[in-house]
């Protein structure tokens, strides 16, 4: 009788199911405000900030856990400081890409003497690994539990400076009217409300950060394109995924958290159709979108240091 074989763990599989169980519930816990430690990204065992999907991953995963440690370590990460997890405590998966190198073969064996070179074929693999919070690990020195920020308040419908110097700065053009934001790309251009019409000016630069990431998938940006694309429809959805997650990525940089002007069934339904179609979604667009809040970072840089060259 042939033994029955455990399936192998998927880890893209696993992940995405996971994401599609929270959304089901009608909820974005990454849009929640939220500081661990006083540090808005969730950082290694050696204090290095995660990036992309696996920041958005233990984003989530603190939010919903209520963690209150940045820090995240795998087993004999906490082992080797002489600390232990308490027991009944759930890991959490995080994934990394590596590449190996594979020959195409040996050289020809040929009676001509033509000797051809290899060809090498450089292959992407995906693997997965487990982490704990630092609050799920007993014996940890203080250090992995500093202590929070204070909450910081603002006032309603007015600029926050140091948010509204950093979008100044990017050089894509950005025009206050009406009370719709959207990218319009025929014209190269960004619509956007008053920040009159936001209670939390944080919202406002929320909306204006998913507006400008839509701006990056130009073709003289960074050329982002998921085929034809209407209201409603798979490509016009994947974009979608692609400016939340900058919104959330950017937001963790200068403290406000993704928004859109609407957040409705249809808004959910649009991660719901591609994370089912797709298992691998979530991570393409993770990656996507760390691009695009590189791209719009390294933009307003520039902008920030040619103005300060002419000042000087």
């Amino acid at each position: 009788m042939a033994r029955s074989r455990t399936p192998k763990f998927d880890a893209s599989e696993v992940i995405t199911n996971e994401i599609i169980r929270i959304i089901e519930r009608g909820v974005l816990p990454w849009r929640k405000p939220w500081t661990a430690g006083g540090s808005s990204r969730p950082l290694r065992v050696g204090g290095e900030p995660y990036q992309g999907v696996n920041n958005f991953l233990l984003t989530m995963r603190t939010v919903m856990a209520g963690h209150s440690s940045p820090f995240w370590m795998t087993l004999p990460q906490a082992n080797a400081l002489d600390a232990k997890v308490r027991k009944g405590e759930k890991s959490s998966v995080v994934v990394y890409y590596g590449q190996s190198r594979k020959d195409a073969g040996d050289k020809d064996d040929r009676s001509d003497g033509d000797d051809r070179s290899e060809e090498a074929h450089i292959f992407r693999f995906q693997k997965s690994y487990r982490v704990f919070n630092a609050c799920q690990i007993e014996g940890l020195p203080d250090s992995f539990f500093p202590d929070p920020e204070p909450v910081l308040e603002h006032p309603p419908s007015e600029p926050i400076p140091h948010m509204q110097a950093f979008f100044d700065a990017i050089d894509i053009t950005t025009v206050f009217t009406g009370t719709e934001a959207y990218y319009l790309p025929p014209v190269d251009k960004v619509y956007m409300p008053f920040i009159t019409r936001f209670q939390d000016p944080r919202n406002f630069y929320g909306v204006w950060a998913h507006e400008l990431a839509h701006a990056t998938k130009a073709p003289h940006r960074l050329n982002r394109d998921f085929g034809f694309s209407k209201f409603g429809n798979t490509s016009y959805a994947r974009e979608e995924i692609v400016a939340e997650l900058t919104s959330v990525f950017l937001g963790q940089t200068l403290g406000f958290t993704a928004h859109t002007l609407e957040m409705n069934a249809a808004y959910l339904h649009n991660w719901l159709r591609v994370l089912r179609s797709d298992k691998g979604a979530i991570f393409k667009h993770a990656a996507d979108a760390q691009r695009a809040c590189d791209y719009l970072i390294a933009r307003s840089e520039v902008g920030r240091a040619g103005r300060s060259a002419e000042a000087a």
